[in-house]
């Protein structure tokens, strides 16, 4: 598809675009910023070759599209606190981001997107696969999306992060199951197996029941796509239209980036 300022190809047929013709590493004008944001409500996550970025540069970039979104689970960078590190290496017992899920949902207000900047990766594996929760809410029966409407699900931070932090206090935030992309219009669905504890105003075991099933169902492969990384690539992935899930495929090998989310204005609605 063209955009104004830059050009972006399909990855999959449900999710992922490859951008090409644009520097994230200077200013933005304001027509690439619409031209971004547009483009990230289609694709879900879109893909930068050749973007050396920084800190500085990478907060400067999250800054075009709103106020840096201080991660609720992990601490920041000391130096930049608005910057999660990724890295793992021969020593780590857990890899981020390991389970399916949208970043920080446990949060009243989840941030709207992520920015990555990868600067270490290995020869071979540590992709990043994204699954599209519009293609997901789609592939439903008009049955089950009926039934759906107006459901709400617990998101509580405890589930993802009490391992790293036993004793720590996490959000905690109730969101519907089905939610409205503020850009796209479009309709998709909003549970996930790291972060969601459990459906609201039901019964336990109906609500792990129907869970179990839309967590399955929003992983299908049919529409989800395997996000190559290098050196210098970038991606920026809208956390309102899909899920993810890192790959660790590459042990014991070095894998390395820097991380910022950007705060979203209103709840998931």
């Amino acid at each position: 598809m063209q955009f104004q300022s830059f050009e972006v190809k399909k990855i999959t047929p449900h999710v992922g675009g490859d951008v090409s013709g644009i520097d994230l590493t200077r200013p933005l004008s304001s027509q690439e910023v619409e031209d971004v944001e547009q483009a990230l409500s289609i694709y879900g996550v879109l893909r930068f070759e050749d973007q050396a970025l920084d800190p500085d540069k990478l907060k400067a970039l999250g800054r075009h599209f709103g106020e840096l979104h201080i991660h609720t689970g992990v601490k920041g960078n000391s130096e930049h606190p608005e910057i999660t590190e990724i890295y793992t290496d021969e020593k780590s017992k857990h890899v981020n981001g390991e389970v399916w899920h949208s970043d920080l949902s446990c949060d009243p207000i989840p941030p709207l997107g992520s920015i990555l900047h990868m600067s270490i990766s290995p020869e071979a594996g540590g992709d990043t696969a994204f699954a599209s929760s519009y293609a997901a809410y789609d592939a439903l029966s008009d049955r089950m999306k009926a039934y759906l409407d107006g459901l709400t699900a617990t998101h509580d931070g405890h589930f993802a992060f009490s391992r790293f932090n036993p004793n720590g206090k996490f959000t905690r935030a109730s969101h519907p199951v089905v939610n409205t992309h503020p850009v796209s219009g479009r309709k998709g669905l909003y549970v996930n197996r790291a972060f969601t504890s459990h459906m609201d105003d039901m019964p336990y075991e109906e609500g792990v029941a129907l869970l179990n099933f839309l967590y399955d169902h929003c992983e299908r492969a049919e529409w989800s796509m395997r996000f190559r990384w290098a050196k210098d690539v970038v991606a920026f992935w809208d956390n309102r239209c899909v899920q993810h899930l890192a790959v660790w495929d590459y042990y014991p090998e070095l894998r390395s980036g820097i991380r910022v989310q950007i705060a979203a204005t209103e709840p998931i609605s």
